[in-house]
C-alpha cells in the first residue's frame, strides 16, 4: 500500500475512533442530537437573556453566568428550524468551543435534555452526502441506537469562524 493512502486510512481511522465516547443528548424539533460530552460545561435553566445589537437573528443575546458574560446561541434559528416558544423543559447547555482565535464558552438553547449515552464506534454511521450544496461539515455521524438515530455534533464547526469572532465581539 503506499504511504499516502496509507496515512489517509490512518487520519480516517483516528477520526472514527474519536467519535466513540460518551455524548449528550438533547432533542430540537422532535430529532435527537449529540454533542460530545467533554464540550460541555454544565447545563441551566433559562435565564433572561440581553439581546445584543447587530448579531445575526440566531445569535439571542448574553447572559450573565456567575459573573461571566456568555453569548447565547438558538440551536433552531442557526439550524434554519422554525422558532418555538421557550417551556419548562428549555434549556442552555454551556459549551466550550475551539474556534480560530481560541476557546469560546458559549450557550446553546435546546428544546430539552434527554440523557448522557456511551456510543460505541460500530454504533456510528458516517454522514450521509447530501450533494454539494448541503454543508454537513458539522455532523460527526449518525448514532444507531435502540430508540433510532441520533445525530452526532462536532460543536466547534457548528458556527464558522466569522460567527465565533462575531460572539466573541458580543460578549
Amino acid at each position: 500500500m503506499p504511504v499516502s493512502e496509507e496515512n489517509t486510512l490512518k487520519e480516517i481511522g483516528a477520526r472514527q475512533g474519536a467519535r466513540e465516547g460518551k455524548y449528550l443528548t438533547f432533542e430540537l424539533a422532535g430529532e435527537q442530537y449529540g454533542i460530545g460530552i467533554l464540550k460541555i460545561r454544565e447545563i441551566i435553566g433559562m435565564m433572561p437573556i440581553t439581546p445584543v445589537p447587530k448579531t445575526p437573528s440566531f445569535v439571542k443575546g448574553v447572559i450573565n453566568l456567575r459573573g461571566k458574560v456568555i453569548p447565547v446561541v438558538d440551536l433552531r434559528l442557526k439550524f434554519g428550524m422554525e422558532p418555538a416558544e421557550y417551556s419548562e423543559r428549555t434549556c442552555i447547555i454551556v459549551v466550550e468551543v475551539r474556534g480560530e482565535t481560541g476557546l469560546v464558552t458559549m450557550g446553546i438553547v435546546v428544546d430539552s435534555v434527554s440523557e448522557v449515552l456511551n456510543i460505541k464506534e460500530d454504533q456510528i454511521a458516517d454522514t450521509p452526502s447530501f450533494g454539494t450544496d448541503v454543508d454537513t461539515d458539522y455532523i460527526l455521524g449518525i448514532a444507531k441506537t435502540g430508540d433510532g438515530v441520533k445525530i452526532l455534533l462536532d460543536i466547534d464547526k457548528i458556527l464558522s469562524a466569522e460567527e465565533t469572532i462575531q460572539l466573541r465581539a458580543a460578549a
